[in-house]
């Protein structure tokens, strides 16, 4: 299981944390979403449930849980501030196609 997060990223979710520090962590999943099939979540982790990975990335706590895991394995996590807007970008070697929004992907 492999999964990297940059500075921009880690500083990030570090704010997060720091407001909440019942979190258990920081939980990457996906759901299944846009015209691609799947979409990115980044959240708080209330709880760690048995079957979840935990992996400790820089200090932070990242919860994948096991459907999520085949998904995610190998992605970069980067955050980057264009203009206004801000958001968490995904580098996924399994994914196999993204919509044009860029907010779903595909993996075959």
């Amino acid at each position: 299981m492999s999964i990297q997060i940059t500075p921009a990223a880690s500083d990030r979710m570090r704010a997060f944390l720091a407001k909440s520090p019942e979190a258990a962590g920081v939980r990457f999943s996906v759901k299944r979403m846009g015209c691609s099939g799947f979409g990115y979540v980044v959240d708080l982790a209330g709880a760690v449930a048995a079957d979840d990975q935990v992996m400790d990335i820089d200090g932070i706590r990242v919860v994948v849980d096991p459907k999520s895991l085949p998904l995610v394995d190998g992605t970069l996590i980067d955050f980057q501030r264009q203009g206004l807007n801000a958001s968490f970008v995904f580098h996924n070697p399994n994914a196999t196609g993204e919509c044009g929004c860029g907010e779903s992907f595909t993996v075959s």
